[in-house]
């Protein structure tokens, strides 16, 4: 597919576009069929605060965030108050009432304490006297062969969807927010990290990266540490909402990250970017054979 046919909130360099939080699931309950068996309910209680319980188990209180990808979309996360620390995202799409989850905890991985490994999980909603549709979410290639420019507002990025699990990221040299995420990919053989792409409706995906790579490689070097980000990219607008969980390690100690963000975007015509960029939708990936 060719892009460009389809022409907790807010500090930090990646909130300008932050979007509102939105509150319109408050007061309802849903119950989702999970294609693992394990069926899950929420319960947006409140503005604050919902109810989370795998089908069959107590329900349990959570803090969530939540916004809008696109009207009938939304992007809901929260933590499970466990240690070590574990997130549940979900992306509810009221249009075809389908779910996917995406599931993260810190700490599995006994060389990598930080290593986050996402799992996600495809799902749809019940609703009383309509039988559930057996249609879902699904990986796609939609995105592979495009490059796109997202601008946050105090940092822009450009995108590289080159194949089906894995993208590459470079910064504008002019902008001096650059300068330290620059000098860290210096750093290693490639940006490359491993993604998911999800397509979650006509023009409206689901983008999900894992700072993997980085962490194993640079470590305590930079101070985002294996962080997870989820993206709903919806590109009727070319606009993004997203969400990041992982961890900042400073001086003084380790800070956990959770929150929302947005950005507005430009399909970039691969033939007018420079020769840097070109060589990032056809060089091989060094960290596989």
């Amino acid at each position: 597919m060719d892009l460009r046919e389809l022409s907790k909130y807010g500090q930090g360099d990646i909130d300008h576009y932050a979007p509102p939080a939105s509150y319109e699931l408050v007061g309802q309950r849903f119950y989702f069929i999970m294609d693992d068996g394990k069926d899950y309910e929420l319960n947006f209680v409140s503005r604050e605060a919902l109810e989370w319980n795998f089908v069959g188990e107590a329900p349990q209180k959570a803090e969530y965030i939540c916004s809008k990808g696109e009207e009938t979309t939304y992007l809901v996360s929260y933590e499970l108050g466990t240690t070590p620390r574990s997130n549940h995202t979900y992306v509810i799409d009221l249009e075809n009432w389908l779910v996917t989850r995406i599931s993260a905890k810190v700490g599995e991985n006994a060389r990598y304490p930080y290593l986050i490994t996402p799992r996600y999980e495809f799902g749809a909603i019940r609703r009383d006297g309509v039988e559930p549709t057996f249609k879902r979410h699904g990986y796609t290639s939609d995105l592979i062969g495009n490059i796109v420019q997202w601008n946050y507002g105090g940092m822009e990025t450009v995108h590289i969807y080159y194949c089906a699990n894995y993208y590459r990221i470079t910064y504008p040299p002019e902008r001096a927010s650059s300068q330290m995420f620059n000098e860290t990919l210096a750093k290693l053989p490639s940006s490359d990290e491993p993604t998911a792409y999800i397509k979650i409706k006509e023009g409206v995906y689901l983008f999900s990266l894992t700072e993997a790579n980085m962490e194993r490689l640079v470590g305590a070097a930079m101070p985002f540490r294996s962080n997870t980000m989820c993206f709903i990219q919806n590109y009727k607008s070319v606009t993004l909402i997203g969400r990041a969980f992982g961890t900042l390690t400073y001086e003084d100690g380790d800070h956990a990250l959770h929150k929302m963000f947005g950005a507005v975007g430009k399909v970039l015509e691969p033939a007018n970017t420079p020769d840097y960029i070109q060589k990032l939708l056809t060089d091989p990936n060094p960290y596989q054979v």
